[in-house]
């Protein structure tokens, strides 16, 4: 792959992450707020033996081992049976409409050198191995996707740290003051707490890449059948792509979905989560099965048009950039 080459994927992944971060801002703070063992805030019900008559007929509906659950997990109960709309509307009300985009600022500083990283060791790492084994087969895909992956959490994961601690906080510090707090406290290895989560969660990007490269493949196939050639693109083509796009990543995230559950849970504060096999065992424990899967539902919500709009720029600025530098150096020889 040429230097130009990269520098094309390190544009295109960049703007498309940016992209996709700045739309789906609000959705990423209540997701966030439901992976968290504290949720969004909302006071747990009464105690069945304690509080009004009314409050004692509410927790009498609620099953035995759901009063257990959620005497042992705070409010993971209550803030579980919200929708998304009712926790949007109570973050605004007890905190502000820009709390919706709280941690926006780390978000946009990191999200374009994060998929700028990934995308272009994604290309590469790609590019290297078709020479080597079959091309284009998925054995080639997951190999290329694991070594993004890895490369771009290892060099990225403080910038998510200090996102994911502004997002929990009830309060409107900045990230200066994040920052600040989290080094007084742990120091430099502070902002790697919860790498191994992410490590984990290369499995999501992973099965996210197969899928997608297979279900474009298909759709390329698929036009070079109809006679349209396949190095042209049409508005339909991107639209295909958001799909193929937004298909492939609902499917990985609910595979891998809990590594986010306890990536969330390890960048608290306090030292009650320590490891990564340690924070599922705890969450599986106090919450059950539903713990692990907190806030799927607004991850979904989210992903799906996050992906197609990620994707569908990445493949659309490629295309851009690719078709300008090359109409340009035929218009010079």
């Amino acid at each position: 792959m040429s230097q130009r080459d990269t520098a094309i994927h390190l544009v295109a992944g960049g703007l498309a992450g940016t992209a996709g971060a700045v739309v789906t801002c609000p959705l990423e703070v209540v997701k966030t707020r439901l992976q968290s063992s504290k949720g969004v805030g909302i006071p747990p019900p009464p105690p069945p033996n304690s509080g009004t008559a009314s409050s004692r007929r509410v927790c009498s509906k609620i099953p035995k081992h759901q009063v257990q659950q959620c005497a042992r997990a705070g409010h993971a109960r209550t803030t579980s049976r919200m929708s998304l709309i009712q926790c949007i509307r109570h973050i605004v009300q007890t905190e502000g409409p820009r709390a919706l985009f709280k941690g926006l600022g780390p978000n946009l500083v990191g999200v374009a050198p994060s998929r700028a990283i990934y995308f272009c060791t994604y290309s590469q790492a790609k590019a290297i191995l078709n020479q080597h084994i079959p091309p284009d087969t998925p054995v080639v895909h997951l190999s290329a996707a694991s070594a993004a992956g890895f490369v771009s959490c290892t060099m990225t994961n403080p910038i998510w740290f200090v996102k994911t601690r502004l997002q929990l906080d009830g309060q409107n510090i900045t990230a200066l003051q994040c920052i600040k707090r989290i080094y007084a406290k742990t120091g430099i290895k502070g902002f790697y707490k919860g790498i191994t989560a992410s490590y984990m969660g290369i499995s999501e990007t992973v099965v996210h890449f197969v899928l997608y490269e297979g279900v474009k493949a298909r759709l390329i196939a698929a036009r070079s059948l109809d006679g349209v050639p396949s190095d042209q693109r049409s508005p339909r083509d991107f639209l295909e792509f958001m799909g193929a796009g937004a298909f492939s990543k609902t499917v990985a995230s609910c595979i891998a979905y809990p590594h986010e559950v306890a990536r969330t849970r390890l960048r608290e504060e306090g030292d009650k989560y320590r490891k990564f096999w340690q924070t599922l065992h705890t969450v599986w424990m106090e919450e059950g099965y539903r713990g692990v899967y907190r806030g799927l539902g607004t991850q979904l919500v989210r992903q799906i048009p996050n992906t197609a709009i990620m994707m569908s720029t990445y493949e659309a600025v490629v295309y851009l950039l690719t078709t300008h530098f090359n109409n340009s150096f035929y218009e010079n020889t």
